[in-house]
């Protein structure tokens, strides 16, 4: 696609053109970590373009954590969704994609709410300027910045911003805000590259350090592992909290329930975790998974087997935010250690 430069200065009057189609999110720094707020005249200052990922994954804007997916009334309708303009998207989030569109977009049952936000959303990323000991995108085959996915990215440059376009979507987006863009320049792209370059070494030393192992190690070496103790070793500290599955941009899993409203029933999806103990009780109380270490492998099973050989992508995008999330200490990357050793 397309390449352009825009300062950051137009970059914010884009922002505010389109906020009369969209409500927008752009990542701000609370603490030491990004989060998403809903835009509303921030100073350029207020927006973290680059840095890395914020801290709520990108599908809570499309499957969100508990939501009215049905109405039982013959009076009421659905609403459509509404559409989102999400900024500062990173490319871990990105590549969960290729995830949460097979499972809400291309089995026997579609799902109409996901496919109507992706369908309206407009995802505005960026690439990684910097990286936190939790990044490990690069040991997965991944890269700190987009490659698919985005409707427009912005690279961090000299005097502003390259981007580039992704979609019929972003080639409008520019099209009808032209006056605020200009031609790229080669030091525009060389300064972007360079910086992707330091990113990705960055990310890659971190590994190393780490002792992360790649892809093409892991690899199998669950389905190895299966009767091992190691499960057991790892599970110990989980207390069942299911922060790994809730803050995952590939964790997928829901629940239905019907509850009362004021003008009737609704069904309801709400987000599960298979470390839950109640994930898979069935009637009776029988439980394939009654114990901590066996939902633990089955979380890893499902990350580096199922979806591999189904898909042919690991559903892990090397983002770490479940590394931060546990109160338990438990490392997705310590794990991995020792199930290929």
């Amino acid at each position: 696609m397309a390449l352009h430069f825009i300062t950051k200065d137009n970059l914010l009057k884009l922002i505010g053109n389109i906020s009369s189609k969209y409500r927008i999110f752009v990542p701000k720094k609370k603490g030491d970590a990004l989060y998403y707020e809903l835009f509303n005249g921030e100073t350029a200052g207020d927006i973290i373009f680059g840095e890395v990922r914020a801290t709520q994954p990108i599908k809570s804007f499309y499957a969100k954590a508990r939501e009215v997916v049905a109405l039982y009334s013959s009076q009421a309708a659905m609403k459509e969704p509404e559409p989102i303009a999400i900024v500062g998207v990173k490319g871990c989030d990105l590549q969960s994609f290729a995830i949460q569109d097979y499972v809400y977009n291309e089995g026997d049952f579609k799902d109409p709410i996901y496919i109507g936000s992706r369908d309206k959303n407009l995802i505005i990323s960026c690439d990684c300027t910097s990286s936190i000991e939790t990044c490990f995108c690069t040991a997965l085959g991944n890269e700190p910045y987009p490659t698919k996915d985005f409707d427009l990215n912005l690279s961090e440059v000299e005097g502003g911003f390259l981007a580039e376009t992704g979609s019929a979507k972003g080639e409008k987006l520019v099209s009808e805000n032209s006056r605020l863009f200009q031609d790229a320049t080669q030091p525009h792209k060389s300064d972007r590259d360079n910086l992707r370059k330091k990113i990705s070494s960055a990310v890659k030393a971190n590994c190393k350090e780490k002792g992360t192992p790649d892809a093409s190690s892991i690899k199998g070496s669950v389905k190895k592992s299966y009767e091992s103790d190691l499960w057991k070793e790892h599970a110990s500290t989980c207390i069942e909290c299911g922060g790994c599955n809730l803050v995952c941009p590939t964790c997928h899993c829901f629940f239905l329930s019907d509850q009362k409203g004021d003008t009737g029933f609704a069904k309801y999806r709400t987000w599960d975790g298979c470390l839950y103990k109640s994930f898979a009780r069935v009637a009776g109380d029988a439980n394939p998974r009654k114990y901590l270490s066996e939902r633990l492998k089955n979380r890893f099973d499902k990350k580096f087997e199922f979806f591999p050989s189904l898909l042919g992508v690991n559903a892990c995008t090397g983002c770490g935010r479940c590394i931060e999330a546990c109160p338990g200490d438990i490392d997705i990357r310590e794990v991995l250690k020792d199930i290929v050793k």
